[in-house]
């Protein structure tokens, strides 16, 4: 059974993946999947959010943290691999999405603030 401690943290995640949601609502995007995740053993991580305006596809990491700063440096060189590996999962399960330009982004949510939206926050090579 989950601590206390990793219950609340649950929680304060899934506000801030809320908050993000509504955020790019508001300011033109659609949210076309949350907390998308492939099959244990692919080696490809879950991605919070994956959004799409235009012909960007934004593939988005949420961290609450309590500065931008804070935030984009929580997003490990290990978690963007395994992010960018699920993002190429889903394209492929999602044809759809192919004339898109990927990218990954990163939601900063600080306290008593708008989310900070850090476009193109690394490159996959």
């Amino acid at each position: 059974m989950p601590t206390e401690a990793r219950q609340t943290a649950e929680r304060r995640g899934r506000w801030a993946e809320a908050l993000c949601c509504l955020h790019l609502r508001l300011t033109g995007w659609s949210v076309i999947g949350q907390r998308h995740r492939q099959a244990r053993g692919t080696g490809a991580g879950e991605i919070d959010i994956i959004a799409r305006r235009g012909h960007v596809l934004a593939f988005i990491e949420v961290k609450a943290r309590e500065t931008g700063d804070a935030a984009l440096e929580a997003v490990s060189t290990s978690q963007q691999e395994r992010i960018s590996r699920g993002a190429a999962a889903f394209l492929a399960a999602h044809p759809q999405h192919a004339d898109c330009t990927m990218r990954f982004d990163v939601m900063a949510v600080r306290p008593w603030r708008w989310p900070l939206h850090v476009k193109g926050a690394w490159r996959i090579n």
